[in-house]
């Protein structure tokens, strides 16, 4: 680690040090409200499997509580607790004594099944039954299971979010070395939920993790050195983090292509969020799989390509993948037969791993000259898999394979010039394959881009390009799921429980949960953040957003000045950034806030006619914009008119009473553009007549 960057954290560790009185204080306070830590984790383990025991999960599932049902959990949880004294005694001295800390094998089996019927789980049902088998096992002292159930607290799994109790079972665990509990407190506390908001605090939560072996603490930290979030901004720093989450995550694409996520922007479609294009429509998915049962060769392949990775909101579903692949493979789909033959491959559920069946089906396709089904026989030869080790056939179809655009076979090229499999070592030849691939999103060629960058071989080394390339291949980690889940849970109204998986990861660098999270609190509707931190609190994410090339966010920044929201009214700032936003991403919002900032002087020079031209490029820009301008050129010119004619009258002093701001008030403007608006319906009707 960098000395300086090092001097920094422990100078930080001496603050936070010398608050203690504060931090005291909070927590006496906290105890005040709540009662005692290993209580209330045990009333609230006992409350889970209640409910999940009664098999009540899937209605707490479907449909958040009433205020009335709320109060009589609340009751249950109290008879719970009294009916259960030893257990809460067991439960109390569980940390305190060295001799119970030990985890029982039926706990951590009963911890092993739970996680596989979750990995497993396709239906609500199974997963109240993977949460049934956690609280058991974290009854027993499990602590992976208790980890389990302070997520589900935190993040609402269930609708039984619970910050006040998740905060308290993380802090049990942090005081047992857990660093899932670390990362977790240092969310919490970097952005005041649940806990007292402070940095210094978050960042020491967030080494403690990292150095736990958390990858999101490592992903977190090396954002924030990255942008300087409360650090020095420090590249190399921010290489070393980000690039032991990249080696963990490329270690896992290795053995399988990984499963992209749909990352749903809550900006673009507020008002329909059904209609979005990044999650499939359950009744555009019913008329898809009429078209494929009537025959439809292509819907078939692409629903046998959603199933096998689970895209567009659907699970992954190998059988119902196989299903579809092998009905368009009989109908003569050189794809669905390559698909097939990648099933067998690599082996699952429904297909299991045969190299046989792999290069019958990769054969059948290559004879069509499809680019799958030649990547696929080049795999096979580079492997051994069934047929012998022979990198020159292996080189030939990945050629083959390259030539016809397939992003996997230009990686596996790249991948043999670069560690010499077969060929002499070629540095040059491994970035220009790795380069193209990358372009296509192939994941493991941006990896082995960012190992080029990050040590300067064939190309000249650069700390920030290496780390952008590490960011964007840290961020196809597990994690990236709650997208998905943050999403449904919008969409479902529980907007608490999105906000929180969106906030982490907006924390952890993702650039569309900053703006998600920012665009929920700017709402109002989340119940987990005072009122008066929300606008401050979006206004940071908002920038987070914009400085990674958000135009929508630059904008908003533009706006949060313009109006004061979350800080001062700044009309220069405010200008800034729309200017920003204008030059960089050619945005028309931007634009017109500009040009009516020009037309009346805000913030910087009044200029008429700069103001008409930015007007005019608002317009040209997108289609959306000719209403507005039209009207907004036409308050111009009527103003303009209306000033010139004022300017030249040789009455021109009886004019001075004619204060628009002061008489007809601050919108005189909006009221301009209402009559513009009533004399051309009146025109127009007269011309009609």
């Amino acid at each position: 680690m960098n000395p300086l960057a090092l001097l920094v954290e422990i100078l930080i560790i001496i603050e936070v040090t010398t608050k203690n009185t504060e931090a005291e204080r909070y927590n006496k306070k906290q105890k005040e409200v709540n009662v005692t830590t290993q209580v209330s984790v045990s009333k609230v383990k006992q409350f889970l499997l209640y409910l999940l025991e009664q098999g009540n999960a899937n209605k707490i599932t479907n449909k958040r509580e009433n205020p009335l049902e709320k109060k009589k959990h609340q009751h249950k949880l109290k008879i719970k607790g009294i009916q259960n004294k030893n257990l809460l005694k067991r439960n109390q001295n569980y940390f305190k004594n060295p001799a119970k800390k030990s985890i029982t094998d039926e706990g951590d089996e009963l911890f092993k099944m739970g996680n596989k019927i979750l990995q497993e789980s396709k239906s609500q049902k199974q997963k109240t039954e993977a949460y049934t088998l956690f609280t058991r096992a974290a009854n027993m002292g499990n602590l992976k299971a208790m980890e389990k159930m302070a997520d589900a607290l935190l993040f609402g799994s269930f609708g039984m979010q619970n910050i006040t109790a998740a905060i308290q079972l993380y802090e049990s665990l942090a005081k047992e070395g857990s660093y899932k509990a670390q990362n977790a407190l240092g969310f919490l506390s970097s952005y005041g939920i649940g806990m007292e908001y402070d940095q210094a605090k978050a960042l020491i939560y967030y080494t403690f993790g990292s150095a736990g072996g958390s990858m999101m603490s490592q992903m977190i930290l090396g954002y924030r050195y990255l942008s300087g979030i409360n650090v020095l901004q420090n590249c190399e720093v921010a290489l070393n983090h980000y690039k032991k989450v990249a080696d963990y995550i490329a270690d896992k694409l290795e053995k399988s292509e990984g499963i992209p996520v749909e990352k749903v922007r809550l900006t673009e479609r507020p008002e329909n969020l059904s209609s979005n294009s990044e999650i499939l429509d359950w009744d555009i998915y019913q008329y898809y799989k009429f078209l494929a049962e009537r025959g439809d060769v292509q819907i078939q392949v692409s629903l046998g390509q959603l199933h096998l990775i689970g895209r567009k909101g659907l699970d992954q579903d190998y059988s119902k993948a196989l299903y579809y692949f092998l009905k368009a493979a009989k109908a003569g789909s050189a794809n669905a037969m390559a698909f097939i033959g990648k099933m067998y491959f690599e082996g699952n559920a429904a297909a299991p791993q045969n190299n046989a069946t792999a290069f019958k089906y990769f054969s059948m396709a290559a004879s069509k000259g499809n680019a799958i089904g030649l990547h696929g026989l080049g795999l096979l030869y580079f492997h051994g898999k069934g047929v012998p080790v022979n990198y020159g056939e292996a080189l030939k179809y990945f050629q083959k394979a390259a030539e016809k655009g397939w992003p996997n076979a230009q990686f596996q090229l790249g991948f043999m010039y670069y560690s010499g499999s077969g060929v002499w070592k070629d540095y040059k030849l491994a970035f220009k394959y790795f380069y193209l691939a990358s372009q296509s999103g192939q994941p493991l060629a941006i990896y082995y881009l960012a190992e080029m960058y990050a040590t300067g071989t064939g190309v000249l080394r650069s700390c920030r390009t290496a780390v952008e390339l590490y960011k964007g291949v840290c961020e196809l980690g597990h994690w990236a799921e709650k997208f998905l889940t943050a999403y449904f849970a919008y969409k479902d109204g529980d907007v608490d429980s999105s906000l929180i998986q969106y906030a982490l990861l907006a924390e952890m660098g993702y650039e569309v949960a900053q703006s998600n999270s920012a665009f929920i609190l700017e709402s109002k509707k989340a119940k987990i953040l005072g009122k008066e931190k929300m606008y401050p609190m979006a206004l940071l994410l908002w920038n987070r957003a914009a400085i990674q090339g958000n135009a929508f966010a630059r904008v908003k920044i533009g706006d949060y000045h313009y109006y004061g929201y979350g800080t001062k009214k700044d009309y220069e700032t405010a200008a800034t950034h729309y200017s920003i936003a204008a030059d960089k991403h050619h945005s028309a919002q931007a634009m017109f806030n500009l040009a009516y900032m020009y037309e009346h002087g805000l913030g910087i020079a009044k200029d008429i006619h700069l103001a008409r031209r930015l007007y005019d490029m608002a317009a040209q820009t997108s289609p959306d914009a000719h209403i507005p301008v039209f009207f907004a050129l036409m308050k111009l010119e009527t103003m303009h008119l209306l000033h010139d004619i004022l300017f030249f009258n040789q009455f021109t002093m009886k004019w001075k009473w004619l204060k628009l701001d002061s008489t007809v008030g601050p919108y005189w403007d909006l009221l301009v553009i209402g009559l513009i608006v009533a004399m051309l319906i009146f025109l127009l009707r007269n011309r009609h007549r």
